[in-house]
């Protein structure tokens, strides 16, 4: 089995990252010549994913107009969050009601992603699978972090996600989900982290491990970094 739709969250304000991003959304920043949100379209592209839904909210006009001067290879629609930000659960969830999938992979454009998570989000897909899971997020640890002063998130033991002091893994920014942990919330602001720990509670949040190493526009220092690494 294999996910043909991936959701990429490009609703966001990005103020860690003002004031480049006071005329500029966060996904059109550019490294290398290239911006973040085309890392990540490339690179659902080689994970051979049928389409793409990306949200969009602040700036949104921006983002229509870098998509009038792309031609991906890849069927794109953008669905806008209305008269509010719907922040990720919402704005997930928007996205997945014009979908007829079941499961989807969701992308944070904030990590810098390439062909090397390719594999590694291929084996996710398949343990996904082969274990009839609804959820899973791709983690690392954190000592594989560019930015050394980020925090972990959670720890992950035998590819179970659990709250503890240490926190030694980060979540990537990508994750699997199914459109049924959605069915009591509606189209409203909400952050999938709600879901996240409705999960953690019933010890049904799983974790795949990511060996990369993980590069994350954390803020304005960082971005700086990486346009100079």
């Amino acid at each position: 089995m294999k996910i043909n739709t991936a959701l990429i969250l490009c609703a966001g304000f990005g103020k860690r990252l003002s004031p480049l991003t006071l005329k500029k959304p966060k996904p059109l920043l550019e490294i290398k010549n290239q911006t973040i949100l085309e890392d990540c379209i490339n690179t659902i592209i080689k994970l051979r994913v049928k389409s793409i839904f990306l949200n969009t909210f602040y700036l949104r006009q921006k983002i229509f107009n870098f998509f009038k001067d792309k031609n991906f290879p890849i069927k794109i629609d953008i669905i806008d969050d209305g008269r509010d930000i719907l922040d990720t659960g919402g704005g997930v969830l928007n996205m997945i009601n014009h979908s007829d999938s079941d499961d989807f992979l969701v992308f944070n454009p904030d990590t810098i992603w390439s062909e090397n998570y390719v594999n590694e989000i291929n084996d996710m897909q398949k343990y996904y699978f082969q274990n009839k899971l609804n959820n899973i997020l791709l983690m690392v640890n954190k000592k594989l972090s560019f930015d050394n002063n980020l925090e972990g998130d959670f720890d992950l033991e035998d590819n179970k996600i659990k709250k503890s002091f240490e926190k030694n893994f980060i979540y990537t920014g990508c994750q699997i989900l199914n459109k049924k942990l959605f069915k009591e919330y509606e189209v409203k602001n909400f952050s999938v982290a709600k879901i996240w720990n409705e999960l953690l509670m019933k010890q049904q949040l799983n974790g795949f491990e990511s060996t990369n190493k993980f590069y994350h526009l954390t803020n304005l220092e960082i971005f700086k970094k990486l346009k100079d690494s």
